[in-house]
């Protein structure tokens, strides 16, 4: 009998180690889903990129940094019509929900590059870095295109 319960209490245990070995889910935490830079003009100081930002983790994101080794300035915009204007307004941070996304789009928020190092022209890639509140960095390549 008691043999009998040692096996019972290894094999608890060896099925609780064994569950603690599974591999984590494969891929960035953050992807950044169907991205794309405005290709712009020659000697035009600014454009913006787009796409999807999809968080695959239980936990949301706060995205407050974002930058490019191309380009001077990389920043969070939102487009807003104010009495009856349509701006863009620099936005300080930005929460990806826990298994959510949230669209960066014309007309709405975006990242505005400014001062490239050079013409950013179609079949560029450019890095973009983004930062969270806790100090994770994600980087994306982010391919240029003329849309």
């Amino acid at each position: 009998m008691i043999g009998f319960s040692r096996f019972r209490v290894s094999t608890f245990l060896l099925v609780v180690l064994l569950a603690s070995c599974v591999p984590a889910p494969e891929g960035p935490e953050l992807t950044f889903e169907a991205a794309w830079i405005r290709a712009a003009p020659p000697g035009h100081g600014m454009t913006a990129g787009f796409g999807t930002l999809t968080n695959h983790g239980p936990d949301a994101i706060e995205l407050v940094g974002f930058g490019s080794p191309t380009w001077a300035d990389v920043s969070l915009h939102r487009t807003e019509l104010v009495d009856g204007v349509s701006r863009m307004r620099e936005v300080e941070s930005l929460t990806v929900p826990a298994d959510g996304s949230v669209e960066l789009a014309p007309g709405g928020y975006h990242l505005m590059l400014m001062m490239p190092a050079g013409p950013a022209v179609p079949g560029d890639k450019v890095t973009v870095t983004m930062t969270t509140a806790d100090g994770r960095t994600f980087l994306h390549e982010v391919p240029v295109e003329r849309r």
